[in-house]
């Protein structure tokens, strides 16, 4: 997930107006989290303060805290993050505009730059940001609104490149009142706008003269030398595909400070060893226990562990752009093809088999219990392989010796790209690579090194197909960035090339009022209609069981939050360890 940024609530692992691509599926997408998601009984352990550190004996500071991943970043750089490996690491080194609350609303904390709620006119068109006038970079330059409009300027040129783009390009001015006050004037109302103000900045004074062409290359977010941070730790060392080190910063300027000294992002090879290491104690916090090994861990008393549904969903992209096929020719053009292969593919199998009853099928890109939810109006394709045999036939596909389809003397035959390390994209593929193999179609699944593939693959739009996951990254369900013509690679989110222009209405008339009941009838007739279309086939929302060792410590005020955008490290700043 980097382009895969989106500003469309997925708290999965993905980003849609905020969408993140989920590795951990999570993501980036990088993936639409569309609004308060339901909730699940905690699994097992409690987020309360653990054994070995109660509350009542109040926070301690010093020691590391040590967390696990089986991704590597690609970059911190604020204007470019959009996968979930990377979004963890800037979670730690910069300071947000605005924070989440716990349930969802946008606030002011201690740690946010802001200094107040953000004032919006009666027309909905403009928006104040006043900044706090002592937040500090680590190099003791001030954080200005100067930081806030070379962000967001930078971000909206397309030149730039950033996955971001569609979060700010309703922008029409931004006025700088003082050095810490900022007037942003809307085009036109844009209902999730506030949640784009969730943001983190890039340092004006240290990349205000790199060409934007050349922002996304240079060392800025890459280097730990070379880049300035303005959160609580500061970023020491990056050993590729091994580790990350973060520091207290010494010069932190908020009103709370970090009780833990140092933390410390390990890189492993695959989930199951992530699991490993915190049963042995190696990490202190791994964000997405694989379902297979929950009850392995629930042995473990020492062990906290949280499962409740994300604000994620997992799905097969086919790729519409004929650069990426042989001669040109797109098996997936066909809607009753790709009907078809929703027909074929045993979703609610996976969900009994794979996700242990866990995960909730999705017909549309709107979370499945949220107030987006198209429900009925959505098509629900129920497993059929001869049903997708018939739209198959219908479509013009032929059956050859080999046992495979074949139209205009090409075979269906497709690569489907997932990221290695991932056990349940490992498993999901595998039934996907044999229930399309029932009805004539080769599926030939390859695993990625995540950070590679985000750059290589999915932020430009090359692949045939994918299976991945969005992390919706706001509270809003607002999917433009992903599903339209007006955002290709590398501009948006749209990897997949995909162009429905009665969709694209939709998205803007949807997003153009504030009115919940309107946005919710239109989201309903985008339901139907992209349920229909098919540019993916959605899979199921999932949530991903965080596991916590027993010297990490915090209050219920700031226990883990799985609903939201990194909400497995919700209030990290005032945790502590033993």
């Amino acid at each position: 997930m980097s382009r895969l940024k989106r500003g469309f609530a997925l708290l999965l692992c993905l980003v849609l107006v905020g969408g993140i691509l989920a590795a951990c599926s999570s993501g980036s997408s990088s993936a639409p989290s569309n609004g308060g998601g339901s909730s699940a009984p905690q699994d097992g352990g409690s987020s309360a303060p653990q054994d070995g550190g109660s509350s009542a004996a109040g926070p301690k500071d010093g020691g590391t805290f040590t967390f696990a991943s089986f991704s590597d970043i690609v970059t911190v750089n604020p204007i470019y993050v959009s996968d979930t490996a990377s979004g963890d690491a800037e979670y730690f080194l910069f300071a947000k505009v605005f924070d989440y609350a716990r349930d969802g609303s946008v606030t002011v904390e201690p740690w946010s730059l802001a200094a107040e709620p953000v004032s919006i006119s009666e027309d909905e068109k403009t928006y104040t940001v006043k900044l706090k006038n002592y937040a500090k970079w680590s190099d003791g330059e001030p954080v200005t609104v100067d930081d806030l409009i070379f962000t967001i300027n930078t971000i909206k040129n397309p030149d730039a490149g950033s996955p971001g783009i569609s979060m700010y390009d309703k922008i029409e001015s931004m006025t700088k009142i003082d050095d810490y006050t900022v007037e942003i004037r809307l085009s036109e109302v844009y209902a999730p706008f506030i949640y784009s103000l969730v943001m983190t900045l890039a340092p004006e004074h240290i990349l205000k003269d790199v060409p934007v062409t050349e922002l996304q290359k240079h060392p800025f977010g890459k280097d730990p030398a070379q880049t300035v941070t303005n959160g609580p730790w500061v970023w020491k060392e990056w050993v590729p595909n091994q580790h990350l080190i973060f520091e207290r910063n010494p010069n932190y300027w908020g009103e709370v400070k970090p009780h833990i000294d140092q933390v410390v992002y390990k890189i492993y090879a695959d989930q199951n060893t992530e699991v490993q290491a915190l049963l042995n104690g190696d990490v202190d916090h791994v964000s997405a226990i694989p379902v297979t090994s929950v009850e392995v861990v629930k042995r473990d008393s020492s062990i906290t562990l949280i499962s409740e549904p994300g604000p994620q969903y997992e799905f097969v992209a086919f790729n519409f752009k004929a650069d990426n096929w042989p001669n040109g020719f797109v098996p997936f053009e066909g809607q009753k093809t790709r009907q078809a292969i929703a027909y074929a593919i045993n979703r609610q199998g996976m969900i009994d088999n794979v996700l242990k009853g866990t995960g909730i099928l999705m017909n549309s890109p709107f979370l499945a219990g949220s107030w987006a939810d198209p429900g009925d109006k959505a098509t629900n394709y129920e497993y059929n392989p001869e049903k997708a045999k018939q739209l198959l036939a219908e479509d013009g596909w032929e059956l050859g010796s080999d046992g495979y389809l074949y139209k205009n003397g090409n075979k269906f035959s497709f690569e489907l790209q997932y990221n290695a390390g991932n056990s349940r994209r490992e498993s999901v593929a595998q039934i996907i690579q044999d229930n399309l193999k029932e009805v004539g179609i080769e599926v030939k699944p390859v695993g990625l090194d995540f950070s590679a593939w985000v750059d290589q693959n999915l932020n430009p739009g090359k692949f045939q197909a994918v299976l991945l996951a969005w992390a919706l990254s706001n509270p809003d369900p607002d999917a433009e960035s992903t599903f339209s013509s007006k955002y290709f690679p590398p501009d948006g989110q749209n990897m997949g090339w995909y162009v429905n222009e009665e969709l694209d209405q939709l998205w803007v008339d949807a997003y153009r009022t504030t009115n919940i009941e309107e946005r919710k009838a239109i989201y309903g007739e985008i339901g139907r209609i992209i349920s229909q279309d098919l540019p993916y086939v959605f899979l199921y929302r999932y949530g991903t069981p965080i596991g916590i060792g027993p010297r990490v410590h915090y209050t219920e005020e700031y226990s883990p939050v799985p609903t939201l955008p990194y909400g497995y490290f919700y209030g990290v700043i005032n945790w502590w360890v033993e």
